[in-house]
């Protein structure tokens, strides 16, 4: 890897941009940085000691030199040029034309939208950096090894740097570690500073030594699969250097493969040796999409499929029967010659028939049903973004309204994410809400104001809102900014406090640290005197406590006994709630006496009078119980995972509904969580993780990698018929993982990382659970808008083609002409897909269950719905047909010639067809057998003016249409006949939903989701891309190959080992080596119901647990080939990798049992 320094490659979490530049002689590499980067405290500083003297050291082996930027945009060009043909081709382009143009503008708008959002946030994040002794501000994305970056309170590293100078430096590495205590940075201690983490406090300088996918959150990206653009550039390079020496090549490609840990790298089973075959299929391979079909395009697929297969079979068939008709009558019945100058006629016969066949075809074919789904989640997308959802994958919001459960973190999302105090004991008397100003006696008051404005680190503060109309902003510590929120409420202020009593003029200072667990503050009174004012944990000070403020704001004597009181009835109450309790304390030390002696702490902070004790807990927002409850009744089950204690889990878990008193449901810590699911081996087992599941509410204290088994365990799981659908939030670096596993991942918009919105579907944009259930709305709205449109469009479809082919069949003709058929399938279609598919959710949507995979899109209910109205438009139909002439009292239209004009009786049929439909699209607005189809029309202005403008260019059509629409003009009785006979469907419909379903038996469902045993076991394989048929069964030929070579290989290894063993002795097995290794996931995994033998790794994130970290994992039999650690080559020479094993495959067994 160390031809890569040649490159660096700069990176924004928004825009994956790669620069160039020289580096020319630097006096370091790029993997020597990276290495270097990745030690931690001592061992960095020892490294930087060892190789480069101190971090000057790295300065002056580190130049800036100048980056060039290209950045190559593909602009698609489309021409089109129609002749003006015959006039049907001409209307046929036409409405093609308007069709791919909608569907094309969707796309167009909704990509517009997300690349303005995306350019929005990049151009914001600028960060300071000092060059050529200016300080200045640049984009994230321009910031380049070795640039001076200045980084102080507040700000998210955006590159991995070394501290040159620092301040009192905090930083919160919980994003990247999942630890929340504020690692203290300092020169001598622990300067390495690393990308995507914040700055809790102070300020200073670093040097930038990796940015893009080389800095840590960069690493983290490239494990995720997003580096996987650069790594086609860099493999395409290799590719070109290693056309002279291939072999080498070769295996430089595989140690690649190892250094990488399997981060985004994806092995071919079989990869040739010189690296042409295998890296075009290398290439094929990542570009395709990982994750599978969601369930809704899985099943439209099968419906389109199955409804395709129906109509070639009717189309078909009618080309046959008129073509047999024909032959038979002309040459047979009627003895007609084949003359050679009627040969024209006679293929003008059968081109017609053949337009017939396919107009045939083309109604049966539902085109406008892609449309429908766009275009209704795109209209979907838009509106999410007013509900604060920011989708980034359109079918993620049809996914969600299918889940099953959800993953949810605490902090911020379930609560409010800023500590407040909600109780206090005050003057002896316990207030379970905050008490008025007026409550306290004005003595007491007085010593709280000023204990904790002076006593409350200067940099904790609470400024105005952003927003108008937000929350005021919290900055600093949060328990201390709970106290000053606890002053703002009193009415009082603490700035003027301050104001009065600068940071300088305090006397002594012990800050907070984790062994004394208090802070005190020394105040010198302008009588000489002095007043220690303290604060900390209620159980540590108040046994520093000898006195209290009584009932009148006057010290009286406390003693242990009363102290054990309050443990009992105050403090041990608010801990079971899940409070945090302080208690606030002064002491006075008179003029008189001889200064006390100020670093003998323990004489100092002891014999304090005890002013109050507080209950701090950060709120559970308003609104999530009444979103929780409405997630159970939906059928969704909400669990909590949150890195937080139990006790305060527990209790947050009550307060929002996801615990209930008297069920029975688990909360777990994460420790006792591996405990359970974990064997002997240390191995997680799927059946483990089955009995523990189904029952558990609440995991608390959880690592990344507990959320990440979590989410897997339930997805995998087998305990139910339907599969779980499961949607996780998460704001940290490390829930990446995680939310890239989950169905649907929310990442926090504010919270969030840049790692985990890249990793999301979806961003909540106000980090709210309530946005969570509105998503879940607006699935299911989808879903339910697209089972509109099929009942409407299948109606249409059934109709049609009994139509077209009966009247085929009888009249040698179709009764609805070629462009007629167009008018009604693809123009009324794609508006009847806008009219439907743009229906806005309501809070009915959350009073059933989710429907699951494998649902069928099209239900008993809706089977009947269409069949029931296909038969009162095919009784209508058929009656006009061959009795409209008589009922009219008009010229008959059957049996035209050839040419003839259009006719009034054809017209009339057309006419009240349309009218039918009309009036059935009203009808189609309810699928689950409601009565009152008008409900809410109204609040659709889409839907009204679709329905209207439908009807006006229908009039245009019969009146003006003409020879090109085959119409013609009809009077106003004749329109008043056919709108009546289109508004029989209205009651039509009502007497349909009288009938009970249930007694219809007959009725078939259809548009099931695909069942499990319809799919080979191999694409059920963790993140394997949906493929069609012809390539499944490819695919399944590929598998045997692989196998039977894998097993080939396998025997290969054992004589190896043997023969190694033997004469040479044992080889080390290789040893992983990656601070990562937390995060390593398979990429593609192959599974099979005989033995098991993957072709791939099968190692999984649960295997890197600390307790197997340092100590090789137990020989298990069904880990064959590691081939992310070995590689699978097709090579018999022992001196190559071929041989060497990984802890873990039955070769490593064998040799150690040798």
């Amino acid at each position: 890897m160390g031809d890569m320094a040649n490159n660096s490659v700069a990176y924004s979490s928004v825009k994956n941009a790669v620069k160039e530049a020289n580096h020319g002689d630097f006096g370091v590499t790029l993997a020597e940085l990276r290495s270097l980067m990745e030690l931690r405290a001592a061992d960095a500083l020892h490294k930087i000691q060892e190789c480069y003297g101190d971090v000057h050291g790295i300065c002056t082996k580190l130049k800036t030199s100048p980056n060039e930027v290209c950045g190559s945009v593909n602009v698609g060009e489309e021409e089109e040029e129609s002749e003006a043909g015959w006039i049907e081709g001409a209307a046929i382009l036409l409405s093609v034309v308007c069709v791919v143009l909608v569907t094309a503008f969707n796309d167009w708008s909704k990509e517009k939208q997300f690349r303005g959002l995306q350019s929005r946030i990049e151009q914001e994040q600028k960060f300071t950096v000092i060059r050529g002794g200016q300080v200045i501000q640049i984009p994230v994305a321009d910031i380049i090894v070795g640039d001076i970056a200045q980084v102080k309170y507040g700000d998210l590293l955006p590159a991995d740097g070394i501290l040159i100078q620092g301040n009192d430096l905090k930083i919160d590495e919980s994003s990247l570690t999942g630890e929340s205590d504020h690692v203290k940075k300092s020169l001598d201690r622990d300067p390495m500073l690393l990308s995507g983490t914040h700055v809790m406090e102070g300020s200073g300088r670093m040097v930038v030594t990796a940015v893009g996918v080389n800095s840590q959150t960069g690493i983290i990206f490239t494990l995720l699969g997003a580096g996987g653009d650069e790594e086609e550039k860099e493999k395409e390079k290799e590719k070109k250097e290693k056309k002279s020496k291939k072999q080498d090549g070769a295996v430089e490609n595989r140690n690649k493969a190892k250094a990488q840990d399997g981060a985004a790298m994806e092995m071919q089973p079989l990869k040739s040796e010189d690296g042409g075959d295998g890296d075009e299929k290398d290439k094929k391979k990542a570009n395709l999409p990982k994750k599978e079909k969601s369930v809704l395009q899985g099943k439209l697929t099968k419906l389109a499929v199955q409804i395709g297969k129906a109509g070639l079979l009717m189309s078909a068939i009618t080309v046959i029967i008129l073509v047999l008709y024909f032959v038979i009558d002309t040459f047979w019945v009627q003895k007609r010659p084949w003359l050679a100058e009627c040969t024209p006629i006679y293929i003008q016969y059968f081109v017609k028939f053949f337009i017939i066949g396919v107009t045939v075809l083309v109604v049966a074919v539902p085109e406008g049903l892609p449309l429908a789904v766009t275009i209704s989640l795109a209209y979907s997308v838009k509106k999410m973004m007013k509900d604060n959802n920011l989708v980034r994958h359109l079918d993620a919001c049809e996914t969600m309204g299918n889940a099953t459960a959800i993953c949810s973190d605490k902090t911020g999302t379930l609560t409010m994410n800023r500590m407040t105090v909600v109780q206090a004991y005050i003057n002896e008397k316990h207030y379970k809400k905050i008490p008025e100003p007026e409550a306290i006696p004005e003595k007491t008051m007085a010593y709280l104001v000023t204990g904790i404005s002076v006593n409350c680190a200067y940099t904790s503060k609470i400024l105005p809102p952003e927003k108008e109309g937000g929350l005021p902003r919290h900055v600093g510590n949060k328990t201390e900014c709970a106290l000053l929120g606890l002053l703002l409420d009193l009415k009082r202020d603490y700035q003027d406090v301050r104001n009065e009593i600068p940071e300088e003029d305090l006397y002594k200072v012990y800050t907070f640290n984790s062994v004394r667990k208090s802070m005190s503050t020394v105040l010198k009174n302008s009588d000489g005197s002095f007043r220690i004012f303290s604060k900390g944990a209620s159980e540590i000070v108040l046994k520093k406590c000898f006195k209290i403020l009584s009932a009148n704001g006057e010290p009286k004597v406390f003693r242990p006994r009363d102290r054990d009181d309050i443990v009992k009835t105050v403090i041990e109450p608010m801990a079971s709630e899940g409070l945090r309790t302080i208690c606030l304390a002064f002491r006075d030390f008179p003029a008189g006496e001889p200064e006390p002696e100020w670093d003998n702490e323990n004489d100092i902070v002891t014999g304090l009078t005890c002013i109050a004790v507080v209950g701090i807990e950060d709120p559970v927002r308003p609104e999530v119980p009444d979103a929780i409850k409405k997630c159970q009744r939906a059928g969704i089950t909400v669990r909590m995972v949150t890195g937080d204690n139990i006790n305060t889990a527990r209790a947050i878990a009550l307060k929002c509904g996801i615990l209930n008193p008297g069920e029975d449901f688990l909360c777990l810590e994460g420790k006792d969580f591996n405990r359970r699911i974990r064997n002997e081996k240390g191995e997680i087992e799927q059946e483990r993780i089955d009995k523990i599941w189904p029952k558990l509410r609440v995991l608390a204290r959880s690592s990344p990698t507990d959320k990440h088994t979590l989410v897997k365990g339930i997805i995998d799981s087998t305990v139910f018929d339907q599969r779980q659908v499961v949607a996780v939030t998460g704001d940290g670096t490390n829930d990446g993982p995680a939310l890239k596993k989950a169905d649907v991942g929310f990442a926090m918009g504010i919270a969030g990382t840049d790692v985990a919105k890249e990793a999301s579907d979806i961003i909540l944009t106000d980090d709210n659970f309530t946005s969570i259930v509105k998503a879940v709305m607006w699935g299911r709205n989808v879903y339910d808008s697209i089972s509109k449109f099929l009942q409407f469009q299948l109606t249409v479809n059934v109709v049609a083609v009994i139509v077209a082919f009966t009247g085929a069949c009888i009249t040698q003709d179709s009764p609805l002409k070629a462009v007629q058929m167009l008018w009604v399938n693809l123009i009324m279609d794609t508006l009847a897909s806008l009219a439907l598919a743009t229906e806005p959710p309501t809070e009915a949507l959350l009073l059933r269950k989710p429907y699951g995979r494998n649902k069928p899109l099209i239900s008993r209910t809706m089977m009947k719905n269409i069949l029931g109205h296909a038969f009162y438009q095919l009784v209508v139909v058929f009656t006009l047909l061959f009795a409209g002439e008589k009922i009219f009292d008009i010229d008959s239209g059957r049996n035209a010639p050839l040419h003839a004009p259009p006719s009034e009786h054809y017209t009339i049929v057309f006419n009240t067809f349309v009218m039918m439909q009309l009036f059935n699209e009203i009808n189609a607005r309810k699928i689950h057998g409601e009565r009152n189809v008008f409900e809410g029309i109204f609040n659709n202005a889409i839907f009204c003016s679709i329905v209207l403008g439908t009807f006006v260019v229908q009039i245009i059509i019969v009146q003006f249409g003409g020879k090109p629409f085959s119409c013609s003009e009809l009077t106003i009785e004749q329109w008043l006949w056919s709108i009546f006979l289109g508004m029989g469907t209205l009651l039509w419909g009502q007497l349909i939903s009288t009938i009970p379903t249930s007694r219809l038996k007959f009725l078939k469902e259809a548009g099931h989701g695909t069942q499990k045993e319809e799919i080979p076991e191999e694409e059920l394989a963790e993140d394997v891309e949906e493929i069609d048929h012809a390539e499944r069964e490819l695919r399944r030929g590929q598998i045997l190959w692989f196998r039977g070579l894998n097993r080939i290989q396998t025997q290969i290894r054992v004589v190896n080992a043997f023969r190694s063993s033997l004469y040479e002795g044992l080889e080390k097995p290789e040893t992983r080596s990656s601070i990562h290794n937390f995060m390593t996931h398979p990429e593609f995994r192959i599974e099979d119901s005989e033995p098991h033998i993957p072709l791939i790794d099968d190692t999984d994130a649960e295997d890197d647990a600390p307790t197997k970290r340092n100590s090789s994992p137990p020989p298990s039999p069904n880990r064959n080939n590691n081939a992310v650690d070995s590689g699978i080559h097709l090579t018999t020479d022992k001196n190559k990798s071929a041989t060497s094993s990984s802890p873990g495959s039955p070769l490593h067994s064998l040799e150690t049992s040798l």
